[in-house]
């Protein structure tokens, strides 16, 4: 199995797994903070053993496990997020995702993001698209911390705004072409939008530091607080426009 073919796999089976145990918590009324650890711990113990089982030999940064600086001399490291979205999750919502990555040397080679809720598994094997510029901005934007900078944002572009859950389902809404951009400057860490920007760039969106600088992965420390995917018609604009906002002192 090549790495793609298994970066899905791994998205769609712990996918599976969370929908099940969703589900069931639903049913069963379970307190959403027990539902919460027990949708991080299953999926990380499932995606341990697949990745154990598949490649052995290579690297893992994920949320749900200890950091081994051993991944820093590694040339290939799978950056994983086995539940992003645990309060959407906990609430039976259908905004949460499994999200895989594959850092090989420096670059995002392979990413999948799965979409349970929907039946659906993004891959950065999936065909590129072709990106016409919007009639009317629509920015996803969180639905429980947005910040002043993106508040600010969304009003000075005077966009439609769709309130989301986790990163890796606002950056699916981007690639779906539900909304045109995705704007984060409240903290973030490299599991949170690895494999959400492999499969944006693979479908021909734009991703970067609100700063407009690369995103770099597999770094020392995973913090990468802040992020961009859009419309890759829209990226000057929006960039220029949030420049603005940060000469102004808003984050």
């Amino acid at each position: 199995m090549d790495d793609n073919a298994l970066a899905a796999l791994l998205a769609y089976e712990a996918g599976r797994s969370l929908l099940e145990i969703q589900r069931a918590g639903m049913a069963d009324r379970t307190d959403p903070r027990d539902l919460k650890d027990q949708g991080d711990r299953e999926s990380q113990r499932m995606l341990e053993r697949l990745l154990h089982e598949h490649r052995p030999d290579d690297a893992v940064l994920s949320e749900e496990a200890a950091d081994d600086p051993a991944r820093l001399l590694a040339d290939r490291v799978w950056i994983i997020d086995p539940l992003d979205g645990t309060r959407e999750f906990s609430e039976g919502r259908d905004d949460w995702a499994v999200h895989i990555a594959l850092w090989t040397e420096g670059v995002l080679t392979s990413g999948a993001v799965a979409l349970p809720r929907l039946d659906q598994v993004l891959t950065s094997t999936d065909p590129a698209q072709q990106w016409q510029p919007p009639h009317r901005l629509r920015l996803a934007v969180s639905r429980t911390r947005a910040t002043p900078l993106v508040d600010a944002l969304a009003k000075k572009i005077d966009a439609d705004v769709s309130p989301m859950g986790s990163a890796g389902y606002k950056v699916a809404a981007v690639v779906r072409n539900e909304v045109d951009a995705y704007v984060h400057t409240g903290g973030q860490y490299e599991w949170d939008s690895a494999a959400p920007v492999a499969v944006a760039r693979a479908a021909g969106l734009f991703a970067s530091r609100i700063d407009g600088s690369p995103l770099r992965y597999n770094s020392p420390s995973p913090y990468l607080p802040d992020l961009v995917v859009c419309n890759p018609t829209l990226s000057e604009a929006v960039l220029r426009e949030i420049k603005e906002l940060l000469e102004r002192g808003l984050q």
